[in-house]
């Protein structure tokens, strides 16, 4: 039965013009709004706030797996702080590389399945981030900080449309439908880019907390990853017919 989607020509494919990437400008209204919100949060912590303000802020609002098993009384942050860590950072590196990586995929996306739905699958994959990686580290009282594992739900996302965009438009979006597995295992381009995500997630996040180097939280990347490869048919807007 034809289901309305088309097989992948891998020469098809390699002949494609590269992938630009967006000028800000041009990027999709709640992922500006996202990129300031991040980026002026920060600011406010470097700059407004004194050590021991900023030290309150990521208490409070930072992912601790230690506030809900070591025998804390659950409050407010501890509803909120499963998402507002993602509007956290480490450092000017730690901020800038999520940024960019949210302008690149988050766009396109946004551009895709509107405002509303996009809002609902960065809460979706950032909470399926803080999610795996509770459930590996239960008792670390290190705080959680940064927008990784919801930027690299855009990622799984965006592997489902095999990179595909649509520039027709002038607000470049993600094109065709949500490809079925087996067809996203025949595009070369995607499966060199899921192993090459894995590889280096494990590589780098192993490799990380030695040396006085922070710890990179490589789990919440996967967990915020599965989530958008797997679920992003459900955030998705249906074709009319």
């Amino acid at each position: 039965m034809d289901d309305g989607t088309k097989p992948i020509d891998a020469e098809t494919e390699d002949r494609q013009e590269p992938r630009r990437r967006e000028p800000i400008f041009n990027l999709a209204a709640v992922v500006t709004a996202l990129i300031g919100i991040c980026i002026a949060i920060h600011l406010v912590r470097a700059f407004v706030l004194t050590q021991q303000e900023d030290l309150l802020v990521v208490v409070r609002f930072a992912f601790l797996p230690l506030r809900y098993t070591g025998g804390y009384p659950l409050d407010v942050y501890a509803l909120v702080s499963p998402f507002t860590y993602a509007f956290l950072h480490g450092g000017v590196a730690h901020l800038a590389v999520n940024m960019i990586w949210l302008a690149a995929f988050g766009s396109p996306l946004a551009n895709r399945i509107g405002t509303v739905r996009f809002l609902l699958l960065w809460g979706a994959t950032a909470l399926a981030a803080v999610f795996l990686h509770f459930l590996l580290h239960p008792y670390d009282a290190a705080p959680l900080v940064g927008a990784s594992g919801a930027v690299s739900g855009m990622m799984g996302a965006a592997a489902r449309f095999a990179f595909r965009i649509d520039r027709s438009a002038g607000r470049p979006g993600f094109l065709g439908p949500v490809l079925p597995l087996s067809l996203v295992l025949r595009s070369r381009m995607t499966v060199v880019f899921l192993a090459v995500w894995f590889a280096v997630n494990l590589i780098v996040g192993l490799g990380s907390g030695t040396g006085g180097a922070p710890r990179i939280a490589w789990e919440a990347h996967i967990g915020g990853f599965l989530v958008g490869f797997f679920a992003i048919g459900l955030f998705d807007r249906r074709a009319v017919g």
